[in-house]
């Protein structure tokens, strides 16, 4: 049966910002050559290593006060202060045979952009040349909910944000360039293990209704409803645990968009307390350590909200909520860490570029047998009510809106041609952001599509959210064209470019939220199956593969409209630093101590790799930092006194946990101030002293 003709509907221009809702050096000489007989200072195991194999983290949070937060795109979300920085976290990998290598980066964002993407492969270039480009450089993002955005080049994913926050994009581009320049200066002759498991108790499919249209063949593959599995890398430098990248679909999404505090959240913890706690990696030193990261496969209707509504499950406590299911993904890896196999094989990469608005997709793809095409990018209604398990967005919208009738659509809608609603059937088609990107970019048309090998294991890089049903066919598809096992395939979400959600063409037609969130129509995943499949081929045949048309760099048609800092003023009778209130003489393990300071905007200095503050200890007459303002335990708040007069304070809170040492402590702020005149004036805060017994 034919669709039914759409209307053409009626709108204004204005609407385009309930898009927000979509939530969403000098050079340097390359190594010498990567010969099996370059042992460096190496011993006999590693001399006998198949790989050189190195490790990198910095620091990539932006901006902590005043900047619209990414993810759950609500505008009354905005940063004020620290509860963990974000980093990067970056592994180089080389065949000492082939002399190929790749790079693999974790970072604790929402997204990775194109704009992003394009950033640091420009850094790169600057410092190492054509050692590292498009094609052997895979960047992926973990999905944290809890970090500054704005930093896309697209429209649709900065409204909320109030534009194009540069200072924010710089600290994302500049700590993922510096995490790379880490992991390249660690390079260490080493091996590689593999190791797989499941983990049930840690996500909940939150689209049950979508996902149970798929055929039999594909929920059998997922009794639970869920993806459980769970597959580690384990890196090895000679002798020595280097890191791992344990990969498990599950959203970044535990704590909520109320929160306004800057947080990595569940598996930023993962990997927090594998490397702070466990093995005893100290950020600010800036030496080599154990590096883990816990990256997002297909995660897109994966929520970490048990109880299946924001912020509930196992707890209420979102905070609690974020640890407890970053320990879960933790302990899980871990026990699969220690069983991994060591694997052989080589290092390789493809990469094309589709333009994703134009693909004719072969029946061997579709449902139906029959030839069909992907649309320009469309918003479906259902977008706009967010997803109600791990954050609703807009009042009056629903999932599962399919035609564009009720009257508050009406209203809304901007003007969709009946070619494109009958395209994009049966979504209630909301917003043609790929007809307004032929104007200015809004949503992506280009994607970089990648299929990256390390080892045994192959990563099919994807520039979106994938649910588990897409993950699985794309999955399928690659593995057979490369003739190897389904498990050593993966699908990496949340990869190189942003463009929303991917679902089946069964999931697709109940538009709930993530159907119409998938940008190009119905037949958007047998698009990628046959494009990535092409990409396959050519890795299996060692083949040269068509690079395409990549994307154009659109850093020069921004906007912001994001208010700057002006200047800064102490409160009266204070001065930059001093304490407004002190802490308490004494406190018991378990309890809060809280300090307020005077203090400047965090915009005037990020504080990229360094501190807004510090819990210190006195050791043998010398003050020694014990924590920072990356540490689970300690919050950094930032807070407008008065507008008007530039007044600020900082509140430094740190939960004394049960393990801590006896003794003298103190709290200190870092911060800078900035003058009528735009100087920008470091200083630092300390408070009186207190006692932990």
């Amino acid at each position: 049966m034919s669709p039914p003709t759409p209307r053409r509907s009626r709108g204004r221009l204005a609407v385009l910002a309930l898009v927000a809702a979509l939530g969403a050096a000098s050079f340097t000489a390359p190594p010498p050559a990567l010969a099996s007989s370059d042992t460096s200072s190496a011993d006999t195991t590693a001399a006998a290593a198949d790989y050189l194999v190195g490790r990198g983290v910095a620091d990539v949070t932006g901006e902590a006060a005043e900047t619209g937060m990414m993810g759950y795109s609500s505008f009354d979300q905005k940063t004020s202060g620290i509860h963990q920085r974000q980093r990067s976290r970056a592994f180089v990998v080389a065949d000492r045979t082939s002399g190929k290598r790749v790079v693999y980066v974790n970072a604790d964002l929402a997204m990775v952009f194109q704009s992003v993407r394009q950033g640091v492969l420009a850094g790169l270039k600057e410092r190492y040349g054509s050692l590292y480009g498009e094609e052997n450089v895979l960047l992926s993002a973990t999905h944290t909910h809890s970090g500054p955005g704005g930093y896309s080049h697209d429209v649709a994913y900065n409204l909320s944000v109030l534009g194009f926050q540069s200072a924010t994009y710089r600290a994302i581009v500049d700590g993922i360039v510096e995490s790379v320049g880490k992991a390249h200066e660690d390079l260490r002759p080493g091996t590689i293990s593999l190791g797989t498991g499941t983990l049930t108790n840690a996500s909940v499919n939150r689209s049950r209704t979508a996902f149970d249209r798929n055929p039999a063949a594909d929920r059998a593959a997922f009794p639970g409803g869920i993806d459980p599995a769970m597959t580690v890398l384990r890196f090895r430098q000679g002798d020595k645990d280097a890191g791992a990248i344990s990969w498990f679909a599950t959203h970044n999404t535990s704590i909520t968009n109320k929160n306004t505090l800057i947080s990595p959240d569940n598996k930023g913890y993962a990997s927090y307390a594998w490397e702070h706690d466990l093995e005893g990696v100290r950020y600010l030193d800036n030496t080599p350590g154990f590096v883990a990261a816990f990256p997002n496969t297909n995660a897109g209707d994966m929520s970490p909200n048990l109880n299946l509504k924001p912020g509930s499950g196992p707890t209420e406590d979102e905070f609690e909520n974020a640890r407890i299911l970053g320990e879960r993904q933790l302990d899980k890896a871990r026990a699969i860490y220690r069983d991994a196999k060591p694997v052989g094989g080589g290092v390789d990469s493809r990469l094309t570029y589709v333009d994703m608005e134009n693909v004719t997709v072969n029946g061997a793809y579709t449902p139906d047998g029959k030839e069909h095409r992907t649309c320009p990018a469309v918003v479906g209604a259902s977008t706009l009510a967010g997803s109600v398990e791990d954050g609703p967005a807009i009042p009056g919208f629903e999932e599962g809106m399919r035609t564009p009738v009720a009257s508050i659509i009406e209203a809304l809608q901007i003007d969709t041609p009946d070619w494109l609603a009958t395209c994009q059937y049966p979504k209630a088609s909301l917003v043609p952001t790929g007809l307004l990107s032929n104007v200015h970019p809004v949503t992506p048309k280009i994607l970089p599509l990648q299929i990256m090998r390390i080892g045994e294991l192959y990563l099919v890089a994807g520039p979106g959210e994938f649910t588990i049903t897409s993950g699985l066919r794309v999955r399928r598809t690659v593995a057979e064209q490369l003739g190897v096992p389904l498990d050593r395939v993966l699908l990496q979400g949340y990869a190189n470019s942003y463009s929303q959600y991917v679902t089946t063409p069964e999931e697709y037609d109940s538009q709930q939220y993530e159907g119409g969130s998938t940008l190009y129509g119905r037949y958007t995943l047998p698009a990628y199956q046959q494009e990535y499949a092409r990409v396959a081929k050519s890795l299996r045949e060692g083949s040269a593969l068509d690079r395409g048309t990549a994307p154009p760099d659109e850093s020069g048609r921004q906007f912001n409209f994001q208010t700057g800092v002006v200047y800064d003023n102490p409160p009266p009778g204070s001065t930059f630093g001093g304490v407004l209130t002190p802490p308490d003489a004494s406190y018991a393990r378990g309890r809060t101590a809280t300090v307020e300071f005077a203090t400047g905007h965090p915009k005037n200095n990020l504080r990229r790799g360094g501190t807004f503050l510090e819990v210190q200890r006195l050791v043998d007459g010398a003050w020694t930092r014990v924590l920072d303002d990356g540490d689970w335990s300690t919050k950094y708040r930032w807070t407008r006194i008065n507008g008007l007069t530039g007044t600020s304070k900082a509140t430094v809170t740190w939960d004394i946990g049960a393990d801590t040492a006896p003794g003298t402590y103190r709290i200190v702020h870092h911060g800078d101030s900035k003058n009528l005149l735009g100087k920008i004036t470091p200083f630092t805060g300390t408070s009186p002293t207190f006692t932990v017994n």
